[in-house]
Formats: C-alpha cells, structure tokens, sequence
C-alpha cells in the first residue's frame, strides 16, 4: 500500500527555519519523484519544490534560495528544508508521488498523485 506521511510542522518566527519529513511506504524513491506542495485556505496547492530519482531538484520561483528539498534513500524519506521563513508560507503542507511519465519539472499537482495528509506551518511572531 502507497502511504505518504509528512511530519515536523510547527510555529516557527519570521526568520526561522523548519525542517519537514515525508516518510514514504510501499513504493521506492529509486523509482519516483516526489513533490513538495502547500495551501492555503480558498486558495489552490501550489506546488514548492520536487525531487527525482536522480537528486535532481526544482523548485517554484517563491522558495528558490529558501528551500532545499533533499532524500534519504535508506530511510524512504524525503526533506524539505524551509529558510528564511515569512508569514507568506503559512500553509498546510503535503508530499506527493509524481505519476508515471511526466514533465520531470513539473510542479503541477495533477502531475502527482497519492498525497500525504499534510502538516501545518505557521510562520508568526
């Protein structure tokens, strides 16, 4: 069975860094790319950053230079590495797999299927 969990949400102050986890089950990151993604209330998922199988990483102009996704292999788990957070990524947050044969760049969400149930990232002071 596919799961995502994602986990280490919090509040954190404007300024600060988070570090996010998203543990994955029942596939292997040797074979699928996994993306980074966040919402807000009556706004759509807009897609933060991915991962493939290969290291290569991307990321939406909003989060570049911010934050860094990376991987464990070992430990099926995927990072996302939040820097220099503002009130503007506030946001529930979710891991996602990408489908099979798609733009390797894309950061679309209906490029990516079974989520994670999200985290919350509340960036306040």
């Amino acid at each position: 069975q596919v799961t995502l969990v994602e986990s280490g949400g919090g509040l954190v102050q404007p300024g600060g860094s988070l570090r996010l986890a998203c543990e994955v089950h029942g596939f292997s990151l040797d074979f699928y790319s996994i993306g980074w993604f966040r919402q807000t209330p009556g706004k759509e998922r807009e897609g933060v950053g991915r991962i493939g199988t290969s290291d290569s990483t991307y990321y939406a102009d909003s989060v570049k230079g911010r934050f860094t996704v990376s991987k464990d292999d070992d430990k099926n788990t995927v990072y996302l590495q939040m820097n220099s957070l503002t009130p503007e990524d506030t946001a529930v947050y979710y891991c996602a797999r990408a489908r099979p044969g798609g733009f390797v760049w894309s950061l679309s969400a209906s490029d990516f299927a079974y989520w994670g149930q999200g985290t919350q990232v509340t960036v306040s002071s």
